[in-house]
């Protein structure tokens, strides 16, 4: 009976859930295999990925705080002096010599390194051995196993922080036909030097990850039967290993002569020879993982499980059943106490037992047993300055606690509350803090003596003042909440799924609430969360769009305050960017190039060919913008003012009349992150030209110098236009040079279309046309921002069908290509959060727009989502809004002002045009006439 009970009251629950939270969940029916199946939870400060496993459990934590590197100067001393001579060249054609000057006298500074010259000679000598590693009769057979090749590194397959010399070997078996034939060795990409051998002899060797390993075989090298094939790779940054293809459609192998293909993908004996490479200095530092928690219960299968992101309560819960015992797990992250939370809960007394350890990849770390029921953990990272601390403190109801080893184990409780807290010694951008640990001690002391149900409660309030400003629903005629999100991500492959849209965009609320509070860091390239310690691009903030495209959405789904991160930031680069600006430019104001990072990084990075693109701070300007825009706040404006100028002030520096045309251009620069370095990419003029914009309409509001807004507006003028080139696309360059076969992922030169508004329908119908073609050349398929991007373009362009058709690619499963992990994470691949955010950027865009002439209505709705509603969305001009429709149709629409500004509201042929008063709502109908 009790049973039956249990059963009743779980199905009208989640008959409840489907009800009222339709889309407000993902779920699934099984722990998370991977970490991309794993589901986030957040605080700004603190991100973490909950596994769900049932015999054993991994709450992965990241601290946003925890990088690599530490406080520096990023800027080469007198760097403008060869800044004309980086010109001249351009000017005359000569891009291959500029971006030579440019890489050895015009990049940043990289951190402190280590001459490796004895290492390497060091690990060299084993090559000189009679019968060392590379030898065809090596005994590798103590050798653990790797999979080979691993494009993300070896560390995706467990070497996690490993730089130095590993050799590897492999096997393979020729019949005496096949050796008739010549062979290669293609192994595309290794990371990052190599000496290959083929049957104990050399026949490569290698520098450099872009260097592409296709070796010639000597004929009579090869043997009928057995052969070997030996590896050393020596990699002294970053990841490491054999990197093969990208496409893992492509195999490393041997290639014969006659187009035969023996492929050596599969799993390779290794040996790590020597794990203690030299320091070698980076350009910019990479976002680092904290630790995990683990948790071993004492059942391994479960029935009935769930595993459930609830985003309308900010929190995560795995439910299951084990030998006729219900358990209950809650997790949430909490802003207001800055802690993550756990609560284990069975519905029979005395049925919780488990083991708890605190785990990390850091190789430096140390353990403390605080007392009998917590534990501390400390970490150092590899080669840099920041430690870090965190604290597990566990609460018991019943049962009892006890230290075994470094474990804490917990034998027959009724409940038991866990706390997790962590903290670095991060103080500013230009400073550490050394008494960090002691005062991360004291909060966490204090925070567990407060009622953990009391600080639930506060986060509950805390997050659901934010999450519950905002709803959107897309009607369907089928349940499909009940399916598992990632059996419902395949099967919108097929079918359409209004619901699952609907579901992107609050996800990508959750997300923002999740990681971007004030006070905090803004979100990386993964938001707030990161399991490796080589992550790709350092999980950094990639200033040339996936920064910027991780806040597209924020005001416009009413979440204004979740940009104080991104402001604050943009102040510190105020400051870091008037020194490159002097030492690179000779230039007044500030200038931001292609990256940064916690310790505010301006200066050019990478690779002069992409590293040089001087409009990233101007870029940022144009949040600070939409943001008054959005709000109206003239105080906002007045503390910003200084920002905005000076960053017009710099390109009033820069910017260069061209010989040829007269113009005014931006040089040296590039088209992120295709073409190399050129004079005159059209990207930059378009944020240049909005950058001036800007400066004039806020000097106008506040009264501010006259004079220099006079000459901004000349200059203005002078700027490359926007051009229409030879195949009636918008040119990406100065010079009509643009291949219509190109398929990059970046489409730069219509940023004046989105996020900018100089190209849109109303006013430069030419220009939009060229936009089209040049987005039907560069053709739907990219990598997941890429097509978030496009859904944003195709809304713009007011082509409702097409930006749904990108909208369905961005939701497709990724298998190995662009699109969404089983967690709705965005696929770059690998995983990268701006996608998310761009993706419900351009869902909302296809429903209402303000970015030009007024408000309109439903301007890009495709007839998948005729019907729906939605509550809370925010427009240009400080106005809220609430509208509903069917058919395609429009029924009715309330417009609260929230500054007192002119209503201009557009929708269809129907078009209103009214004064309103601060705080208050006006309702239409279908029609725009307004309700009395």
């Amino acid at each position: 009976m009790r049973l039956y009970l249990y059963i009743l009251l779980s199905f009208l629950s989640i008959c409840l859930l489907n009800s009222t939270f339709a889309q407000s969940r993902v779920w699934f029916d099984h722990p998370a295999k991977q970490w991309e199946e794993a589901l986030p939870i957040g605080n700004g400060r603190l991100g973490a990925m909950v596994y769900g496993g049932v015999e054993e459990e991994e709450l992965q934590f990241n601290e946003e705080t925890l990088w690599t590197d530490g406080p520096r100067n990023y800027n080469k001393k007198g760097a403008s002096k060869y800044l004309q001579n980086i010109r001249d060249l351009l000017d005359r054609g000569r891009q291959q010599e500029a971006e030579a000057l440019a890489m050895r006298e015009f990049m940043g500074l990289k951190s402190e390194s280590e001459d490796p010259s004895a290492w390497l000679g060091k690990i060299g000598r084993i090559r000189e051995q009679e019968h060392g590693p590379f030898a065809f009769a090596f005994d590798d057979s103590k050798w653990p196993s790797i999979a080979v090749p691993h494009y993300e590194g070896w560390e995706s397959q467990g070497l996690e922080g490993l730089d130095g010399a590993v050799w590897f070997r492999y096997e393979f078996n020729l019949s005496k036909k096949e050796l008739t034939e010549l062979w290669s060795l293609d192994l595309n990409k290794i990371r990052t030097n190599d000496y290959t051998y083929i049957n104990g002899k050399l026949v490569g060797q290698s520098k450099g990850d872009e260097t592409r390993r296709l070796y010639q075989i000597p004929k009579g090298l090869l043997k009928e039967g057995r052969n070997s094939i030996a590896i050393q790779v020596i990699n002294l940054e970053g990841k490491g290993g054999v990197a093969g293809y990208k496409d893992t459609k492509q195999s490393i192998g041997l290639k014969s002569s006659t187009g035969k293909l023996i492929s050596l993908n599969g799993e390779w004996k290794y040996y790590i020879q020597d794990p203690n490479s030299p320091k070698i200095g980076s350009y910019q530092a990479s976002y680092q993982p904290f630790g995990t928690l683990n948790l071993q219960f004492d059942h391994k299968e479960a029935k009935r499980y769930s595993r459930i992101l609830d985003m309308d309560k900010g929190e995560v819960r795995v439910n299951y059943d084990a030998h006729g015992i219900h358990y209950k797990r809650t997790y949430f992250a909490s802003y207001p106490n800055n802690f993550i939370g756990l609560r284990l809960q069975a519905d029979q007394k005395g049925k919780i037992t488990f083991r708890l350890s605190l785990n990390t990849k850091h190789q430096r770390a140390k353990l403390d047993h605080m007392m009998d029921s917590s534990i501390g953990m400390e970490v150092w990272v590899k080669n840099g300055s920041m430690r870090g601390t965190a604290f597990v403190k566990l609460k018991l109801k019943g049962g009892r606690v006890f230290y075994e080893g470094n474990d804490l184990v917990v034998k027959q409780a009724d409940e038991v509350q866990i706390y997790l807290t962590a903290s670095t010694n991060f103080k500013s951008y230009r400073e550490l803090n050394d008494q960090y640990a002691t005062i991360a001690l004291d909060r966490s002391k204090n925070l567990w003596k407060s009622d953990f149900d009391k600080l639930y409660q506060i986060h509950q309030k805390d997050y659901q003042n934010l999450y519950h400003r905002f709803a959107i629903e897309l009607y369907d005629s089928s349940q499909l909440d009940t399916i598992p999100t990632d059996r419902r991500l395949r099967r919108a492959v097929m079918l359409d799924d209004p619901g699952l849209l609907a579901l992107y965009v609050q996800y990508a609320r959750y997300l923002q609430i999740a990681a971007s509070r004030t006070g905090s860091q803004p979100m990386n390239l993964q938001g707030i969360w990161n399991s490796s310690l080589e992550p790709s691009w350092g999980s950094k903030y990639t200033t040339n769009i996936n920064l910027e495209m991780n806040y597209w959405p924020t005001e416009v789904l009413n979440l204004s305050e979740l940009q104080d991160p991104l402001f604050q930031m943009i102040q510190d680069l105020h400051v870091a960017g008037a020194e490159t600006a002097k030492e690179y430019y000779a230039a007044r104001g500030w200038v931001l190039h292609h990256n940064t990072d916690l310790w505010r990084g301006t200066a050019p990075i990478n690779n002069s060919n992409h590293g040089i693109w001087p409009t990233g701070g101007a870029w940022l300007v144009r949040h600070l913008w939409e943001h008054y825009l959005y709000t109206q706040d003239l105080h906002f404006l007045k503390e910003y003012y200084p920002i905005i100028k000076d960053a017009t002030l710099f390109f009033k520096d820069f910017l260069v009349k061209d010989k040829v045309t007269g113009w005014l251009v931006s040089s040296p620069s590039n088209s992120p992150e295709n073409g190399g370095l050129v004079k005159g990419p059209t990207m930059d003029h378009q944020i240049i030209r909005s950058l001036f914009d800007i400066f004039n309409q806020s000097s106008k509001i506040l009264d501010s110098d006259n004079l220099l807004r006079d000459s901004i507006s000349n200059m203005r003028n002078q700027i490359a236009p926007n051009q229409i080139g030879q195949y009636g696309q918008l040119q990406e360059w100065l010079v009509d040079m643009d291949d219509p076969q190109n398929k990059h992922r970046h489409v730069s030169h219509l940023w004046g279309l989105f996020p900018g508004n100089e190209i849109n329908l109303i006013g430069t119908p030419q220009l939009v046309e060229a936009a089209k073609r040049s987005l039907v050349l560069r053709g739907d398929e990219g990598t997941g921002w890429s097509l978030a991007w496009k859904i944003n373009f195709w809304a713009r362009l007011k082509d409702a069908q097409h930006a749904y058709h990108m909208v369905k690619m961005l939701l497709r499963p990724a298998d190995n290509g662009g699109g969404s992990y089983p967690n709705l994470f965005d696929a770059h691949p690998p995983f990268q959060i701006d996608g998310n955010f761009g993706g419900a950027s351009g869902i909302v865009e296809m429903l209402l727009q303000s970015h030009t002439d007024g408000i309109e209505l439903l301007p890009a709705l495709p007839s998948e989502i005729g019907t729906g509603k939605v509550q809370g969305i925010k427009a240009r001009g400080a106005f809220q809004i609430n509208m509903e429709w069917k058919d395609g149709q429009l029924l009715g629409v309330t417009v609260e002002s929230l500054s007192g500004e002119d209503l201009h509201l557009r929708y269809q042929n129907h078009e209103v045009k009214i004064q309103t008063k601060k705080g208050k709502s006006y309702a239409f109908d279908k029609e725009l006439k307004l309700k009395k």
